[in-house]
């Protein structure tokens, strides 16, 4: 689950980590009320969406060159910028195209800042460590440090033990920051790993991490990310989701306890475990066409939980053809078989639909399928299903 910049920063606070001053705003009118709060002369409008290069980023159908993240030397015009900015379209480099809607701003005190440095928390999965990711080279997207001066990212993997000194002092020293600011470098590191293993995150990236003209070292930015299977230890964390962030597909999957995530292709895929969906993708590749999901519907789908992963699946427009594709382990084939018997004539089934099942009352799904007024086409394997959905989808 992600997080706006504000509610990141808000976390981050609480948990001592040094963050400028601000406050969210929905409406222009409490964007100007924020501004003048601040008791610095310069203040900072930024645009929340959960994407990236806001600064870099431009308003639809606006002329200007004004970004999604505004320094502001007058406070009185912050009304006017937030009017501006509030309810438009912004559209980054992360965002694609179609951009995502403005619906809050964070206003903030400016800061005069002297360094700029990247810092990021996460979980290194090659080591099972969690990992501090930094660099000099801050502001700037750290995949472009990566593949443009690799020798410029530090990297510090922290024992299961916790964080020491030797590695904040290490991380620090990498960085170049002065000897004079080392103890608040330190310290700074030392909150954000602890703030990190308390809030069950999955990435805490800082970009830029400043070092100001007072000497002070503050997160200038903030984004979160956390692991969804621990937000039943932290509700008030899962009650910051921003659900106008989500894609409507994958949010009514999440409603349904299915994992499921939109791709480009053009067939559908309704499949359980998560490895046999990579599979499934996979051959679908190799047999000349493309994926339009990643959608599992788990060891224990109901009749009715398929249903819903078939409305999924035919919400997408780009879908031409579904493969549904079900080992039957814990889940058994005829309820498979009765959900996608239900699902069809729910939504009308335009489309064509293969179907391959194996496992648990196979041959009982097999006879609840061939028995209905659906119409399908049985495979007798995978490849055999692949090959036929491709075809079918293909006009051949």
């Amino acid at each position: 689950m992600n997080i706006h910049e504000y509610q990141a920063k808000q976390l981050l606070k609480e948990c001592g980590v040094a963050v400028p001053n601000g406050k969210p705003a929905f409406t222009p009118q409490e964007a100007q009320e924020v501004a003048n709060e601040l008791t610095t002369d310069v203040v900072v409008v930024k645009s929340q969406i959960h994407a990236g290069g806001r600064g870099a980023g431009r308003f639809k159908d606006d002329n200007s060159d004004k970004g999604g993240v505004r320094v502001i030397f007058d406070k009185s015009t912050v009304l006017s910028e937030a009017e501006s900015m509030l309810g438009k379209i912004l559209v980054t480099k992360q965002t694609g195209a179609d951009g995502k809607q403005v619906n809050r701003l964070y206003v903030e005190e400016g800061s005069e800042i002297a360094t700029e440095i990247y810092l990021s928390v996460l979980l290194d999965r090659a080591v099972g460590k969690v990992m501090f990711m930094c660099s000099q080279e801050g502001g700037m997207d750290i995949e472009d440090v990566a593949e443009k001066t690799p020798e410029k990212i530090i990297r510090r993997h922290i024992e299961i033990s916790g964080i020491t000194d030797s590695d904040t002092k290490y991380i620090a020293d990498g960085l170049g920051i002065p000897e004079a600011l080392t103890s608040q470098a330190q310290e700074f590191l030392s909150k954000l790993y602890d703030a990190y293993i308390k809030l069950d995150a999955e990435m805490i990236e800082i970009n830029p991490l400043v070092i100001t003209k007072q000497d002070k070292i503050i997160a200038l930015d903030a984004k979160m990310s956390f692991d969804n299977n621990a937000l039943y230890r932290h509700k008030d964390v899962a009650e910051l989701k921003d659900e106008t962030e989500e894609d409507p597909m994958e949010l009514e999957a999440t409603n349904w306890e299915l994992n499921y995530v939109k791709l480009d292709g053009q067939i559908g895929c309704m499949v359980n475990g998560a490895g046999l969906a990579m599979a499934t993708m996979d051959i679908i590749k190799l047999k000349g066409s493309e994926p339009a999901n990643f959608l599992d519907v788990g060891g224990t789908a109901t009749a009715e939980r398929v249903a819903a992963a078939f409305k999924i699946i035919l919400s997408d427009s780009n879908v031409k053809g579904i493969l549904v594709n079900i080992f039957g382990g814990i889940v058994r084939c005829d309820v498979i078989a009765n959900g996608i018997i239900d699902a069809a004539k729910q939504v009308n089934l335009s489309v064509p639909l293969v179907v391959r099942l194996e496992g648990t009352n196979v041959e009982l799904g097999k006879e609840i399928l061939a028995n209905s007024d659906i119409d399908l086409t049985p495979a007798d394997n995978l490849e055999d299903a692949a090959e036929k959905i491709v075809a079918l989808v293909k006009g051949k």
